[in-house]
């Protein structure tokens, strides 16, 4: 049986869309939440995206936080979203990874695939570049999806229908 595929989940962009013009209406949470006065864009985060993002694990992958939140997101996002702690990916200091790689490869691509340690994965973020993408197709040798997301829609139906077929189809053998 192969491994199960990690999902590594930016916050800025995919769960904090930077176009919306407005908070999403709050709801009645089952548990306590944390004080968005600490965190304002957190109410920009839709709560909805916690069952979507359940659904993703569900399905067959095993969520990481892949942020420079780090361990906030365990702390605030995931209550806000109703989601356990995840598995939080640990950054290089900019001085061992700078922040602009080797032709344009983003800082986060080398620390990822090094924590997939070989297992295929799907990275979500508003980032990803074609630079990343051929990086990781020579130098990753599982299946992998770099998929952006619009940073002024955040993730969408659209995006959780792309990474839910390729969960369901067991990843695709290049990455797009």
């Amino acid at each position: 049986m192969p491994p199960t595929a990690l999902l590594f989940l930016d916050v800025d962009g995919p769960l904090i869309p930077f176009g919306a013009d407005r908070p999403y209406p709050l709801y009645e949470p089952p548990h306590p939440l944390p004080d968005t006065a600490a965190h304002p864009l957190l109410t920009r985060i839709d709560p909805a995206l916690g069952t979507r993002l359940r659904r993703l694990a569900q399905l067959g992958c095993d969520p990481v936080w892949a942020t420079t939140w780090t361990a906030d997101a365990n702390a605030v996002i995931a209550p806000w979203l109703g989601l356990p702690p995840w598995p939080v990916v640990g950054w290089p200091d900019e001085d061992e990874e700078p922040r602009l790689g080797p032709r344009g490869l983003h800082w986060k691509t080398r620390p990822l695939v090094a924590w997939a340690a070989g297992r295929p994965f799907l990275w979500v973020d508003d980032e990803i570049s074609d630079a990343d993408r051929a990086w990781v197709a020579g130098s990753h040798p599982a299946p992998a999806l770099l998929h952006r997301v619009d940073h002024r829609e955040g993730l969408t139906a659209r995006d959780f229908a792309v990474l839910e077929e390729w969960i369901t189809g067991g990843g695709r053998p290049a990455v797009r």
